[in-house]
C-alpha cells in the first residue's frame, strides 16, 4: 500500500499578514526611537545652550575677578611702594623674594635675592633696646611674622631714629624742668652743711683750741663736705638722667660685690640677709656701676626699716631680670609711697632724698623701672626690672 509523505512546516508557504505585522511592528518600533531620539536630542540641546549660558556667565564673573585682582595687586604694589616702612618678603630657604624701595633705603642696598640672614649680621646691628638695631645713622625697629606654615616670612622695618630722638629730648626737658622746681630746694639742702663747714673751720682758727679738739672739729667739717660732695654728685646723676659705658657683666658678680658690702654691715647690726638667685650665670648689659648704685640704694633703705631680715632676690621673666629688695620693718603709708621718688623727699636724717629717684632713673635707662609695694607693720618690696643682655637674648 502505498502513502504519500505531508509537506514539513518548512516547507509551507510564508504568511503574507504575519510578514505584514512584523513589518508594522518594526516601523512602530522604529519612530517610537525616533521620537525618543529626537526628544533626547531637543533636551540635549536645551542643556547645551543652559550650560553655555553658564560658562558665560561664569567667564563673565572670573573675567572680573581677574580685573578686579589686577586693580588690588596695582593697588597694593603702589601702597607698598609708598609706605615709609620697611617691608620685606623672605622665602623658606632665607632667600628676599620682594622688598618695598623703603627697605632697601634702609638698608642702602638692593635686596632681591639676597641671603636674609647675611644681610641681617652684615647691617643690622643689636642695640641695647630689643628689637631694635643701628644702621648707619639710623635706629630701626625690627618684626618679623609667618605668613603660613611654608616658611615665607615677612619683616617690616620702622625708622624710629627721630621718634628715639624726640623721646631722649622729652625726658631732658622733663628733668630740666624738674630741675627748676627743685632750685629753692637745692638751695636749702646745701645750705645747711655748708653752714655747719664753716662753722667748723671758723673754729680752727681760734689759737686756744687744744689740739684733740682741732682734731675733732676738723674731721666734723670733712664731714659736711664730704656730705655736700655727695649731694652734688648726686644732683649731677639726677640731672644728666643718662647711663653711660655700658658693659656685659654677669649677675653672680654683681651679687657678690653686694653681699661683700653689705654683710659686715648686717653682722653689725644683728640682721640676717639672704641673697637668693635662681640662675646667677644670667648676664647684663649696662652700666655695671650705676646698677650696682641703685641696688646699694634701696638695699640701704631696706637696713634702715628693716625689723632684723632684708631678701635680695633675682629671678627672670621673660626679657627682663628681676631685683626684688625685701624688709620686714615698719612699712610705709599710703601718703610716703605717693612721694617716694620726689627729688629731695627723704625720711632719713641723713639722706639727700635723691637715692631712690637716681635709683629709678638707672632702672629706665636700662630699659626697666622700679615698682614698690608697703603697707604700715608688714614691710616693705622694692622690684626694680631691668632688660636682659642682648647676648642673651639671642
Amino acid at each position: 500500500m502505498n502513502t504519500t509523505p505531508q509537506s514539513s512546516g518548512a516547507d509551507a508557504a510564508p504568511d503574507p499578514q504575519a510578514e505584514a505585522r512584523r513589518l508594522a511592528e518594526a516601523f512602530r518600533i522604529f519612530n517610537q526611537a525616533s521620537e525618543e531620539l529626537s526628544t533626547a536630542y531637543t533636551a540635549l540641546q536645551s542643556q547645551v545652550a543652559e550650560l553655555t549660558a553658564e560658562l558665560a556667565a561664569a567667564n563673565g564673573a572670573l573675567r572680573q575677578q581677574y580685573l578686579e585682582k589686577v586693580a588690588l595687586t596695582e593697588r597694593l604694589a603702589l601702597l607698598l611702594d609708598a609706605l615709609p616702612a620697611g617691608v620685606i618678603l623672605i622665602g623658606h630657604d632665607n632667600v628676599v623674594i620682594q622688598s618695598n624701595p623703603a627697605a632697601e633705603a634702609i638698608l642702602a642696598r638692593p635686596l632681591a635675592g639676597v641671603v636674609w640672614p647675611d644681610c641681617e649680621r652684615e647691617r643690622l646691628l643689636p642695640t641695647d633696646v630689643p628689637g631694635e638695631y643701628r644702621v648707619g645713622k639710623r635706629q630701626v625697629a625690627m618684626n618679623v611674622t609667618a605668613l603660613d606654615s611654608s616658611g615665607v616670612r615677612i619683616v617690616l622695618l620702622h625708622d624710629v631714629s627721630e621718634t628715639h630722638a624726640l623721646k631722649q629730648q622729652a625726658e631732658r626737658s622733663q628733668r630740666l624742668a624738674a630741675m627748676g622746681e627743685m632750685a629753692a630746694q637745692l638751695a636749702h639742702q646745701l645750705r645747711t652743711p655748708l653752714a655747719a663747714a664753716l662753722l667748723y673751720t671758723g673754729n680752727l682758727e681760734l689759737p686756744t683750741i687744744a689740739d684733740d679738739a682741732r682734731i675733732s672739729i676738723a674731721g666734723k667739717a670733712v664731714g659736711r663736705l664730704k656730705h655736700l660732695e655727695r649731694l652734688i654728685q648726686e644732683m649731677l646723676l639726677f640731672a644728666r638722667g643718662e647711663v653711660l659705658g655700658r658693659e656685659l657683666f654677669s649677675v653672680q658678680s654683681l651679687l657678690d660685690e653686694l653681699r661683700h658690702i653689705f654683710e659686715p654691715l648686717a653682722q653689725q647690726r644683728g640682721i640676717v640677709l639672704a641673697i637668693r638667685a635662681e640662675d646667677a650665670s644670667e648676664t647684663l648689659t649696662g652700666n655695671r656701676k650705676a646698677i650696682a648704685g641703685a641696688l646699694t640704694n634701696l638695699l640701704e633703705n631696706a637696713f634702715d626699716a628693716a625689723a632684723g631680715q632684708v631678701v635680695l632676690s633675682v629671678r627672670t621673666e621673660g626679657t627682663r631680670i628681676e631685683f626684688a629688695v625685701e624688709d620686714n620693718g615698719r612699712g610705709m603709708p599710703e601718703e610716703t609711697l605717693a612721694r617716694l621718688f620726689e627729688p629731695f623727699f627723704t625720711t632719713r636724717t641723713e639722706g639727700t632724698g635723691l637715692g631712690l629717684a637716681i635709683a629709678r632713673g638707672v632702672a629706665r635707662a636700662h630699659g626697666g623701672g622700679i615698682e614698690v609695694s608697703s603697707r604700715p607693720g608688714e614691710g616693705t618690696r622694692f622690684l626694680m626690672r631691668l632688660q636682659r643682655s642682648a647676648e642673651t637674648e639671642q
